[in-house]
């Protein structure tokens, strides 16, 4: 069995409740590379971790500031890397202070600093549909692939996997 898996989301109001349930497995220290699609609903899961981690601010899209943090029961450090051109790039807004032990940090457009994560982080690729895809009441199902990286998160990964049961492709069910 493969410990990557596949998670169904058809809102953006249960994309924020699946993001809840990730935040479940997520302690400090915690790094999570998100990837895929400009409007996939990257910044859509930060807000809802970040509201089961405690952050009571609104969360917003750190694209044009590069890196926002919230305090909350576990503080979260929020970063878009998308209009950086260069390693260096990432070092100058602050490289060092983001893999610390005091906060979960999300990355946006991760997988562009992928040489610069730490070895254990949770990887999260969100799809959208294909343009010719059938929509339900203008909804459109992304797709959201969990991919552990290092030890620590294969040990974590089926546990994780358990608590989004309700969102796994081939077991998506009314999540209301």
């Amino acid at each position: 069995m493969s410990a990557e898996f596949v998670l169904l989301s058809r809102t953006p109001q249960e994309t924020r409740k699946l993001a809840a349930s990730v935040a479940g497995a997520l302690r400090r220290g915690d790094v999570v590379a998100l990837t895929g699609e400009l409007g996939a609903g990257k910044t859509c899961f930060v807000q809802g971790a970040a509201a089961a981690l405690g952050v009571t601010q609104a969360v917003t899209s750190p694209s044009f500031v590069l890196r926002r943090e919230y305090p909350g029961d576990i503080p979260i450090l929020h970063m878009d890397i998308y209009r950086l051109d260069t390693f260096q790039d990432i070092v100058d807004i602050g490289y060092e202070e983001v893999f610390d032990n005091t906060r979960v940090t999300f990355i946006e457009w991760g997988d562009a600093m992928s040489p610069l994560l730490p070895h254990d982080h949770l990887e999260l690729e969100f799809r959208l549909p294909p343009a010719d895809a059938p929509t339900t009441d203008g909804d459109e199902v992304r797709r959201i692939v969990v991919r552990p990286r290092g030890e620590d998160w294969l040990r974590r990964i089926a546990t994780l996997r358990d608590n989004l049961q309700p969102w796994l492709d081939g077991c998506h069910g009314d999540t209301a």
